[in-house]
């Protein structure tokens, strides 16, 4: 996030954005007559908001866009919608907000408390969100991780905006990754080396210790840990249980029959290929699975579904929403979002894993070393299309260069002003302040009012990784205050320690919304 960070009028995101800064947007696009887009510029003195809105209108009114701005200056003044306006460069708009405004604006934050920015979907959805699914071939490995992560944090962000979310896990109990674990674990209890394709492992041998079936312990411990990562699923599938229904699927689909096999049609529906159903020997491919789990997943009321799946998968993509469309839905109902790896990095050196020779880095272990808080910041801090390079050393640090550590700190840091403020009997009760707003309050004001719409488009754009990002802006913020102006015993105390809680809250927003805790003690 950047100085001028975009805040757009709740049609401009698409969202049912209702704060105080995406009104005053909506109130200048009525004045403009085309959506206005407020920005905060990277000098505070060049105001508090600022459009480029007159440039855009310059072309079809035929003025000059510094005579447009001023005009829409002088309306806004007239209005008393800001405190001053002005014409700047070429035709930008400068708008400076009074303390009133400002105060205002803080005491909304704090009415609404932990709802604020919540409830943006203009047209809330059920949706189910699928992540992880890893095969229980073994324990969850870090790459998965990333998955767990990113597609839980995406879930809080629906939910947190309206929509009613499931998460789900499909276990694929069935195929080749399979045969080969139950061939491996088999072949130790035999005493002898796992085939040259098997699993390796002190894992593997953990199971083929204990009688009967592997599965069931390896399900159990994959559901231990990701309860011990704070992801909690609503329903489990296994692929064993939806192929019953492959024929049902099949029946409703565009089919033709070549070279002995059954074919889907998606090559009609944006596919890039037809795909095969029934192979030539009859038994069903990989994708009559499919087929038969999203007409599962639709069954059962869903408005949208989403995939959250691995870089090796970015072919499934179009053969997924072809499905949709072949069974009735639209193509768009139906997300597949694409994470990329995770390479953990030692000592200064990335380490190589393999989860078949048993060298692999697995959830539990980085758990034990870095911690859940660390690990679930680290695996969503980054865009979901870039690879992470997760620095073990620097994500156990215990100081304020450790990003989560840094955040957490500032509301800890609050939570004591605000434990100090109970001791001595001071209510935290909002009030006109004593002085003159200070730049470091105003901006730290300015700087909550950006979390509606960064939630809302966080949310729409499936992009968690702009939370930590704003987290740390939120901390920058509140540092630089609290080191610039004393809370307690102040002139301002009763504005300040309201700041301090508003702050708080929304840190503890932000957390949350990753899967984070937020600490009251440091």
């Amino acid at each position: 996030m950047t100085a001028s960070l975009r805040l757009a009028a709740a049609y401009d995101c698409g969202v049912a954005v209702t704060d105080p800064v995406s009104r005053l947007a909506a109130a200048l696009t009525e004045i403009a007559g085309a959506p206005v887009v407020l920005e905060r510029p990277g000098d505070a003195d060049h105001g508090d908001y600022a459009t480029n809105v007159a440039l855009k209108l310059a072309p079809t009114q035929g003025r000059p866009p510094r005579d447009i701005a001023a005009d829409l200056a002088a309306e806004a003044l007239r209005r008393e919608l800001v405190e001053a306006a002005e014409p700047a460069g070429p035709g930008f708009l400068n708008l400076h907000m009074s303390d009133t405004w400002l105060v205002a604006a803080l005491g909304e934050i704090l009415g609404v408390g932990e709802s604020f920015g919540a409830g943006t979907a203009a047209d809330p959805e059920r949706i189910q969100v699928e992540m992880v699914s890893a095969n229980p071939t073994g324990p969850l490995t870090v790459a998965t991780a990333r998955n767990a992560a990113y597609g839980d944090s995406i879930a809080r962000l629906l939910s947190f905006a309206g929509h009613d979310v499931e998460r789900e896990y499909y276990y694929n109990d069935a195929g080749t990754q399979m045969e080969r674990f139950y061939a491996s674990v088999e072949a130790l209890r035999r005493g002898e080396e796992p085939p040259d394709d098997g699993y390796r492992g002190e894992y593997i041998a953990e199971l083929a210790s204990l009688p009967g079936d592997p599965v069931p312990p390896m399900l159990s411990r994959i559901e231990e840990t990701l309860e011990r990562f704070r992801i909690h699923f609503d329903t489990w599938v296994l692929q064993s249980d939806v192929e019953s229904e492959i024929p049902e699927a099949i029946a409703l689909l565009d089919t033709y029959e070549h070279d002995d096999a059954v074919w889907a049609r998606t090559s009609a529906h944006g596919d890039d290929k037809d795909r095969v159903l029934i192979r030539s020997d009859g038994t069903p491919g990989y994708f009559a699975a499919d087929a038969a789990y999203i007409r599962r997943k639709y069954a059962k009321g869903f408005d949208r579904l989403v995939y959250v799946l691995g870089a090796d998968h970015h072919g499934y993509v179009g053969r997924l929403q072809a499905l949709a469309e072949m069974l009735g839905h639209s193509r768009n109902s139906l997300e597949v979002l694409i994470y990329q790896l995770v390479h953990l990095v030692e000592a200064g050196e990335a380490r190589k894993m393999s989860k078949r020779r048993g060298d692999v880095a697995f959830l539990d272990d980085l758990l034990d070393t870095i911690g859940v808080d660390a690990a679930r910041w680290y695996l969503v801090s980054r865009s979901h299309d870039q690879t992470i390079e997760l620095d073990v050393d620097l994500a156990k640090q215990r100081t304020q260069k450790n990003p989560v550590y840094y955040v957490q700190y500032a509301h800890a840091r609050i939570a004591g002003i605000l434990r100090k403020a109970a001791e001595e009997g001071i209510a935290v009760d909002l009030d006109a302040p004593g002085c003159a707003l200070a730049r470091e309050e105003r901006d730290l004001v300015k700087r909550l009012l950006e979390f509606p719409v960064l939630a809302a488009e966080a949310s729409e754009r499936r992009i968690p990784h702009a939370i930590p990002t704003y987290a740390i802006r939120v901390a920058d913020d509140f540092h630089r205050f609290y080191h610039q102006h004393r809370v307690l015993d102040s002139e301002n105390q009763k504005f300040r320690l309201a700041l301090c809680l508003a702050t708080q809250q929304l840190v503890a927003r932000c957390l949350d919304l990753i899967g984070v805790e937020a600490p009251e003690q440091m």
